[in-house]
Parts: C-alpha cells; structure tokens; sequence
C-alpha cells in the first residue's frame, strides 16, 4: 500500500491550488458580501480545462479515483461558495448518469456544463420543506397524462435552483410505495410551470446561488422520465409485489457524492488552519512568541491530526468508490461525517486560539467559520450519517457473524462423526462469539 501522491496527482494538486489562489481568492470577499454567482471565475474554471465536459473525462480515466477529492478540497481551500458554483452541475450529472439510459446521458449531461464559451448549470432538486434527508417522505408528485408527465410540488435549498439550464427533479410517482415509488425527471430551463421562488439568503458558501424551484403543473416529454417507462413500470411492480430493491436514485447519487462533499470540508479546515499558522506566526503574548507556547501547539496539533485523519477517510472512500469496492461498513458516510465535524470544530477552535479578533470581517477566518457550517447538514445531515454508519456496521457484523457460523458447520467431522476441535476450528469458534457480541 504506497500512500504517497503519484507525479500527476501531484501536479494536479498544485494547478488546483494555483487556480485557486490567483483566481478565487481574491474575488471571494466581494462575491461573499454580494451573493453573486462567480460568472468570471467559472469562466477561467473552463478556459483551465478545471471545468465542463473536459474536465469530466478527465475524472472519468482517474484510475485510483483521487483526482476529484483532490480537485474538491483545493477549490475550496480557495473559496467554498465559489468551488459550489463551479462544481455543483455535477449533482446534476451524477443524477443522470446513475438513473439515466445512455441516451439520455449523451443529451443532458452535456447540457449540464455547456461547450466552449457558452456555461451552462444543472441543478439537483430533492429537498423540500417536510422532507430533507428523508428522501422517502418527498411531496412533489409526477404524473403521466398522454405522452407527458406533470410535476407539482417545491424544492427549497437548491443550489443553482431556478437558473440552472437542466433542473433534475426527484419526484412521486406512487406516494404508497414511499422512496420504491419515485422517479427523477429532467425539467429543461424556461419549461412552463418551472420557476424559481424565494433565493436564500445564507449565513455562508453565499457565492453559491441558493433557491426554491417551484414546479406548477409543469409539463415534461414522457422521454425526460430518466431510464425510461420500462425501467419504472418494472421498479413499481417489484416493489407491490413485496421484492427487495436497492436504494432510491437520490441515495445512490448522494452515495457517490460524498466522499467530494468530505473533501470540500477539509478544503475549508486547512485553509482555516494555514491562515491561522500565518497569523500567529509574529505575534507574541507577554513577550513570548505564540506559536513558541504549548497552549497554542497543542491546539494546532490536534487541530492538523483530525485533518490528516479526515483526510485519509475522505481519500479512501473516494478510492473504494472508483474501485467498486462496496462500502458495506458505511465509508462514503463515515467521510462525510468525520469531514464535516472536523471542518466546523476545527474552525471554532481555531478562532478561539485567536481570539476576539477572528470575530472581525477584515479577517478571512470568520468566513471559514460561516462557510463550515453548511457540511454538517447538506447531502445528509451528520445525525442521518451516524444512523446510516451505525446500520451498515450492525448489518456488516451481522454478515461476518453468519459467514463464521457456515464454516463452524463446514469442519470436517473425526472417525466418531464429531466435528473437529483443532485449532481452526477453535479460532473461528472464538471470532463467531466476538463477531455475536457486537452484533
């Protein structure tokens, strides 16, 4: 197992911070205070090939899959509202590629992202009012009428929500059959009955555009139902005949998400924290240097331990994902989690170390702190993620505890027809009871 960067992560890890700091950096303050979407900055994203249907293939043939939290975590080290405005056509995309016919991915990712010059957005519409990380109590309803389907209900808190040229709607097909019975849509940009309600004004990511979609008797082709009639009616009957089925789109998505909203965190707690180094680096309390105290050391430390740590949860889970190893443990969540917590309490601490000046706005550090917050609560808050782990680590247990069972069955029996008591058997005897007994 090599830990260490290969020479084209690492030239990719350095023209992502490059980008960053001469081109986000300095805008991020004016786009903060103004709520504006960073057209110019998006703009340079695509020229530099960090952006679009370039920018997707590239990912694509990233054989170790450490390139996008790479690209994640740089991005927002420089800005987190503006990495969230040049990356989040990709829920749009993954939302597509993962429920969508091949067809269907050739036509509207691409319409996602744009060519050339011209940028364009997607957007991801699940959320609403009564139903967040519970994707199975969802309100918007499709249904078919002749050859279209009609939509009506409203999303709140989606990003790019009302200018995205391409809005991927998750909607109820069947309301009895809970998250087995819904469907997701793409809705074009200017579809009668699509608009955007309330935009929302946030405490931080404030670059990133944030609003309602609102969908009233809103009119879409049959075709734009993703993965077809077919692929429906067949999910629809398993599911009232009572058959096992894997997760909704939405968690599938989301599922390959997360490990990017992990690395997006950390982008925000190292840049909390080298700022912080900076900061206290020629500052001095009763004549001696700050960073030259233990208080101060053993904040930072701790502080960098529960990055790297994060980090390395972050980094695997994005391998595992890229390398169809299952997360049956519940690692994309277990990353998501750790980064999220460690980006908000790494902020807060951080600006207790500096004090009642962090509080000031003429500092970048109360914007670290504003920004973290948000990644303990999109894309599943961190209370859903401890439910998820927790689950798939009971569920995990229970599998390598009936594993053990089946080869304690499987010893081979002595002259008498007994099963043998050597060794092995006595090993796996022992690992079944301790498998049980967290079970």
């Amino acid at each position: 197992m090599d830990f260490r960067l290969s020479e084209e992560q690492l030239e990719f890890q350095k023209e992502c911070r490059d980008f960053a700091r001469d081109h986000i950096r300095p805008v991020a303050a004016q786009h903060d205070r103004d709520q504006s979407v960073p057209w110019e900055v998006m703009k340079a994203a695509r020229d530099q090939k960090l952006s679009g249907l370039e920018y997707i293939q590239r990912m694509a043939t990233d054989e170790q899959g450490l390139l996008g939290v790479i690209y994640a975590e740089e991005l927002h080290w420089g800005c987190a509202g503006i990495a969230l405005a040049i990356s989040a056509s990709g829920l749009a995309a993954a939302g597509i590629a993962s429920s969508g016919t091949p067809e269907q991915v050739g036509q509207w990712i691409t319409e996602c992202y744009g060519t050339g010059d011209d940028i364009k957005l997607g957007a991801y519409a699940v959320t609403e009012a009564g139903a967040g990380s519970d994707v199975k109590s969802l309100r918007t309803t499709a249904k078919l009428d002749g050859d279209e389907w009609v939509l009506n209900g409203t999303k709140v808190f989606i990003t790019n929500g009302g200018i995205a040229d391409v809005t991927v709607v998750v909607a109820t097909v069947d309301p009895e059959l809970g998250h087995r019975g819904q469907a997701s849509f793409v809705v074009a940009k200017d579809t009668p009955g699509l608009s955007q309600g309330k935009k929302e004004d946030k405490i931080g990511i404030r670059a990133s555009h944030t609003a309602e979609v609102v969908l009233e008797d809103c009119r879409i082709p049959v075709e734009n139902l993703l993965g077809g009639m077919d692929k429906l009616d067949k999910k629809l009957e398993r599911a009232r005949s009572g058959a096992k089925s894997g997760p909704s789109g939405a968690l599938a998505t989301f599922e390959i998400t997360r490990p990017l909203v992990g690395a997006s965190a950390l982008g925000i707690a190292q840049a909390a924290y080298e700022w912080t180094l900076e900061y206290l680096e020629d500052r001095s309390e009763d004549g001696s240097p700050l960073l030259e105290q233990q208080r101060v050391q053993q904040v930072l430390a701790d502080v960098a331990t529960e990055i790297e740590a994060a980090r390395l949860l972050v980094w695997r889970a994005a391998w595992m994902g890229r390398n169809g190893v299952p997360m049956n443990g519940g690692q994309g969540s277990m990353s998501k989690l750790k980064a999220g917590d460690v980006a908000m309490w790494a902020t807060t601490t951080l600006m207790d170390l500096v004090g009642p000046a962090a509080q000031s706005t003429d500092l970048p550090l109360e914007k670290f702190f504003r920004d973290a917050k948000i990644y303990q609560i999109f894309e599943g808050t961190a209370q859903v993620q401890r439910l998820v782990v927790s689950r798939m680590q009971r569920a995990e247990y229970r599998q390598k505890l009936s594993e053990a069972q089946e080869i304690l069955q499987q010893a081979p029996g002595n002259a008498s027809g007994d099963a043998a008591h050597d060794s092995t058997s006595d090993a796996l005897s022992d690992a079944a009871k301790s498998v049980g007994s967290v079970a």
